[in-house]
């Protein structure tokens, strides 16, 4: 299939570029594998029980502003409205079976993630004060496309220049949002919602593909300082970076992002500019704003979008931010 171009790729930049330290080899072999694995799992579901391929995606909410502009407790809060369905990080990743509404906070895969997420943070302690992981916590769509090799999720992972550079510029998406939705139709099929809300800054780099695989999206963008962001994604990146190498050079990580934060600027810029998605179906929040008060921010995306606003939802959201400020 077409992952292979991106595969190809992505261990050529992993041999010359990535510094990879002995553990570093050891985790990038055993996470393509695992990309690989969970590939050919999916095909096989979807050959064997052809109707989940028919069952609908309708009106998904896709947050797609940069990483560090709030992107991630926005989706924490709005997974807490019980009409939106989000992926789970145990569920990206340990998908098969596809997971049963009767056992989705019983299943024993949510232990077996969380032990994956605790060996990580042992190598990385750094990383949770900056970024919150769980097996439990909402989980970002590059997670999901990384099984057909063209994903954000590599670049954050690992020093991938040349990798990155074909996949900003080069590199057709198209085959990454059918894999993408070929995996919420397998987690839809039997744990379904009303609704998807999905989320990652990759999504900013092709914003044409997302709308051709999803032709009646609405779409979140969250905004923020570039230069804040900048500063904070990278101080998140050579932090993540250190659990596979011992070569981190901060000023060659700001030269890298702030060069692909451009690109993904100026494509939302001029995608929005187009025409091509009405106003109507997209809203946009300022970092500041909704870090000082976010309940009001919320509301006001439900309002643009026509959605139900319950009371017991706001509740939830006001003592999930109370629980974790």
């Amino acid at each position: 299939g077409r992952f292979r171009e991106g595969l190809d790729r992505l261990t050529d930049s992993l041999e010359s570029e990535a510094g990879l330290s002995p553990i570093g080899r050891v985790i990038a072999q055993t996470d393509l594998v695992g990309h690989l694995a969970n590939r050919l799992q999916l095909m096989d579901w979807h050959a064997r029980y052809p109707e989940i391929g028919e069952i609908p995606i309708r009106q998904p909410i896709f947050i797609v502003g940069q990483g560090r502009t709030g992107t991630t407790i926005l989706h924490e809060l709005l997974a807490l409205d019980p009409t939106n369905r989000v992926p789970l990080t145990w569920e990206t990743d340990l998908p098969f079976p596809p997971p049963e509404r009767a056992h989705y906070t019983t299943d024993p895969r949510i232990a077996q993630s969380q032990a994956q997420i605790d060996r990580s943070e042992s190598l990385i302690p750094d990383f949770k004060r900056m970024h919150r992981m769980g097996a439990e916590v909402p989980q970002e769509c590059v997670r999901i496309t990384a099984g057909d090799f063209r994903s954000a999720i590599f670049p954050a992972q690992w020093r991938v220049p040349s990798y990155t550079r074909w996949l900003i510029e080069e590199a057709d998406m198209t085959s990454a949002y059918a894999y993408h939705r070929l995996t919420l139709q397998l987690l839809s099929w039997r744990c379904p919602g009303e609704r998807w809300v999905l989320k990652s800054p990759g999504h900013l780099w092709c914003p044409e593909a997302v709308l051709a695989a999803y032709p009646d999206a609405c779409l979140i963008q969250t905004h923020r300082d570039p230069i804040r962001i900048l500063s904070s994604l990278s101080s998140l990146e050579c932090v993540l970076r250190k659990m596979s190498s011992d070569e981190i050079e901060p000023g060659q990580i700001v030269g890298e992002w702030s060069d692909w934060l451009t690109i993904s600027y100026n494509r939302s810029v001029d995608f929005r500019e187009s025409g091509a998605l009405p106003e109507s179906r997209v809203v946009d929040l300022q970092f500041r704003e909704f870090i000082t008060d976010p309940i009001p921010v919320v509301r006001r995306a439900y309002d643009h979008f026509n959605l139900e606003w319950l009371p017991a939802t706001e509740e939830r959201m006001r003592a999930y931010l109370d629980a974790n400020p």
